[in-house]
């Protein structure tokens, strides 16, 4: 089989499993067997022939965007193979991480998950071990309602990072969703072992543990059953574990059925909040933040509804934002971002201001004041996140940034230094730290200095920004 040349190139053509180099193989709806082909990638992966199996695992993606069991295998052999330090890409190709990632954010921005998740897909390809890359990731498959794909790479996450709350909690709210209540409820245990101040993690354990226990409770009679469920937060927290994960129909049916109640009894408070909630799964913010107000209205004090209304208030006004950009219409996008990164920092200090200790929503909250050109008080929130184990990298980052925009070169140039990584390929965050340090020693004179910064870039991104230019110039 070793001295065979390479088979010709025909609709639904196969090659050798293992066959020798320059053979490829290739996947197409003639030749589908999913469960076959993973097996094969699974074998592949544990010969260590990283790359066919990736190879195969990404063909089985763009014929499935929600085949879970293929994007689960995919993390793996990418991860696999980085550790092994077997990333045969080129030094052009190491990079790929700035424009991808960079598109992916746009793209997100927009409302078209779909593209994002294959962009995010590129950059992760020599970038497997980025963990806010992977939370990207299952968050526009998840948007995409690639809720099976949006799960291996949420669970991929917490493997990856067990430390970090966000993966464990998004895993347990798709496990949730497709009704394994007490997988979701695993998760989140997990998810608070990693930050016992995760509210929504707390908020969403509350809701599984009162559903787990309705669910095994006693069979008495009816009567007593219904007793029990009259005005019940636990009933209601039941109810909208059963409502997630629905098809449009089945919401349709739901929502119909919550009117008629509503219509007979408009002073229950907890049937708008349901209608709002079906109307959350229906994509539907607009209504949804209707039905909150009016809950709210009635319960002046509720912290949870106030929640819901911002909540909704955001992907209401983010939604209208992609439309603009849809649209072309720039002005409106502009003042539909300034207002969006209004609302954010209003919700962020809410949260502050009730749980200090927040550190996700400070960094958050810091980065939203930079971009707004708030630099003094983005600063403050970044200092205090700076020494956080998990989140200091990124702070740091943002506070070299603020200080470059004050003009403080000096106190730049030391925390991009302090954030810049000492080993592993370029990455797009790499890059920008590179940029911004040339740009400092540009500014101060040491063109020695500044050709040696972008010249790291050059070497893997010819492209990026107007570095080739600087490269002539120096």
């Amino acid at each position: 089989m070793a001295g065979r040349g390479p088979l010709p190139r025909g609709p639904g053509q196969t090659r050798s499993l293992f066959g020798p180099p320059g053979w490829t193989f290739r996947i197409t709806r003639r030749n589908l067997d999913f469960s076959k082909h993973i097996q094969k990638a699974e074998e592949a992966l544990r010969r260590r022939n990283y790359d066919f199996a990736i190879e195969l695992y990404r063909q089985l993606i763009e014929l499935d965007a929600n085949l879970g069991p293929a994007r689960a295998g995919l993390r793996r052999a990418l991860l696999e193979r980085h550790r092994a330090g077997k990333n045969k890409v080129g030094m052009f190709g190491k990079l790929k991480g700035a424009g991808p990632l960079a598109a992916a954010k746009g793209l997100v921005r927009a409302g078209k998950h779909d593209a994002a998740a294959k962009a995010l897909e590129t950059y992760l390809g020599t970038n497997p071990a980025d963990e806010d890359g992977n939370l990207m990731l299952g968050e526009s498959l998840r948007d995409a309602g690639h809720m099976d794909a949006a799960l291996a790479v949420f669970e991929f996450l917490a493997e990856l990072a067990p430390k970090r709350a966000d993966g464990w909690r998004e895993a347990a709210a798709i496990r949730a969703a497709q009704g394994d209540a007490s997988g979701a409820l695993e998760r989140l245990e997990k998810a608070l072992e990693a930050d016992p101040r995760d509210r929504e993690a707390q908020k969403a354990r509350k809701d599984l543990a009162a559903t787990l226990a309705l669910e095994g409770g006693g069979h008495g009679s009816s009567d007593h059953s219904r007793q029990r469920m009259v005005n019940s937060e636990e009933v209601m927290a039941q109810e909208r574990v059963r409502r997630l994960h629905r098809t449009p129909e089945d919401l349709e049916a739901e929502l119909e059925r919550l009117e008629g109640r509503y219509a007979e009894n408009p002073s229950d408070v907890d049937l708008l909040v349901a209608m709002g909630e079906v109307h959350e799964l229906r994509r539907d913010p607009e209504a949804a933040l209707d039905l909150y107000r009016r809950a709210l209205s009635y319960r002046k004090d509720s912290a949870e509804l106030a929640s819901k209304v911002m909540g909704m208030t955001l992907k209401a006004k983010k939604r209208a934002l992609a439309q603009a950009g849809k649209a072309g219409d720039q002005a409106l996008a502009d003042r539909l971002e300034a207002e969006l990164a209004d609302l954010e920092r209003q919700s962020l200090e809410q949260v502050l201001q009730a749980n200090p200790q927040a550190v996700a929503e400070r960094l958050e909250l810091g980065r939203i004041l930079a971009r707004v050109g708030d630099l003094d008080a983005a600063i403050g929130h970044l200092q205090r996140v700076a020494q956080d184990p998990r989140f200091g990298d990124e702070a740091r980052f943002f506070l070299a940034l603020c200080f470059y925009r004050k003009g403080l070169l000096d106190l730049a140039k030391d925390s991009f230094q302090t954030c810049l990584p000492t080993s592993g390929p370029i990455d797009g965050r790499a890059c920008e730290i590179l940029y911004h340090l040339g740009l400092i020693a540009e500014q101060q004179g040491d063109a020695q200095a500044a050709r040696a910064h972008f010249s790291r870039i050059y070497a893997v991104d010819i492209a990026y920004r107007d570095v080739a230019e600087k490269m002539e110039q120096l």
